[in-house]
């Protein structure tokens, strides 16, 4: 997904997609990222201190105390360099004090940080701590900026986020009688998988926002298959077609209960909220099969 677009409002960032989709990040500053940076400073010395000690004692025990302490300078090289990398490039852009203190690395066009930009800005970071540690550079540098990126997110095309906590909004009733009368003509078992249900939410959550000629253009990529499997007539409306899918997934279907009250999104949910980001949770191992479909691009509608 790149961005056509990005704006910056106070610490809101805005990321326009080509097919005109905003997703709104709030920026983390560097007051609000330095708890989660001394967490893991502290996390990073616990298990350095552990290991050093443990090496230390067994080479010790053997009578190699000086090939202990050659390991534990390994030790220290590694978990110093490498220690925030690994974690963001294993748990999508977090560390554990970044996932305490609820914050995410992220592309700069919104994308999930890439392994390669998480090593990257990472090793970047002693030239943010410069000079002396006292991390003047990275202050700076991070001060002159809308991102408020320090030199490694620059150079990497990064920033850090805060995480708002997602909740799951009232699902739109779809009302319209052609959209409700297609959604009997769907047959009974067809199961929607879980990127089209994302796609459908998406769509039909800001399609009164959008122009009557850009919603025919957005519904097509996906209309024109379904019409196709289903067997409908070349007149069908597309953008009633995926109204029509919406309430069948939402409200007839399995997923009927989308009205209850909102609360987190929790693990293995459809996010349905307006925002969604490409965070989601994956689904539920328990899920009905899914029917296979044409490939088609459903990314324009989310």
């Amino acid at each position: 997904m790149a961005a056509d677009n990005a704006e910056a409002i106070d610490t809101q960032f805005e990321i326009v997609t080509p097919e005109n989709i905003a997703f709104q990040y709030r920026l983390a500053g560097p007051f609000q990222r330095l708890p989660a940076f001394l967490i893991d400073l502290l996390i990073q010395y616990a298990v350095l201190i552990i290991l050093f000690l443990g090496v230390l004692f067994f080479f010790g025990m053997i009578r190699l105390g000086f090939v202990g302490v050659g390991l534990g300078l390994v030790i220290q090289f590694v978990i110093s360099w490498f220690y925030a990398g690994l974690f963001e490039a294993l748990w999508n852009g977090q560390t554990p004090g970044k996932r305490l203190m609820r914050l995410r690395v992220i592309s700069a066009d919104g994308q999930p940080i890439r392994p390669v930009q998480a090593i990257l800005r990472n090793v970047l970071h002693v030239a943010d701590c410069q000079p002396f540690y006292l991390y003047q550079v990275g202050l700076w540098v991070a001060a002159c900026n809308r991102r408020y990126a320090r030199l490694g997110d620059l150079v990497c095309g990064t920033m850090v986020v805060i995480e708002e906590p997602q909740y799951r909004s009232m699902a739109l009733r779809v009302t319209e009688p052609e959209a409700l009368r297609l959604a009997e003509l769907i047959p009974a078992g067809f199961r929607v998988p879980r990127d089209m249900a994302l796609a459908l939410s998406s769509y039909v959550l800001r399609r009164r926002a959008l122009p009557w000629t850009r919603r025919v253009q957005i519904a097509r990529h996906l209309g024109e298959p379904l019409r196709m499997r289903f067997g409908l007539p070349p007149q069908t409306s597309y953008d009633m077609l995926l109204c029509a899918m919406y309430h069948r997934t939402f409200f007839a279907g399995a997923m009927g209960q989308a009205e209850a009250a909102p609360r987190p999104v929790g693990s293995g949910e459809i996010a349905v909220a307006l925002g969604a980001t490409p965070f989601a949770d994956a689904p539920p191992g328990g899920s009905a099969p899914v029917q296979p479909l044409p490939t088609v691009d459903t990314t324009v509608v989310g």
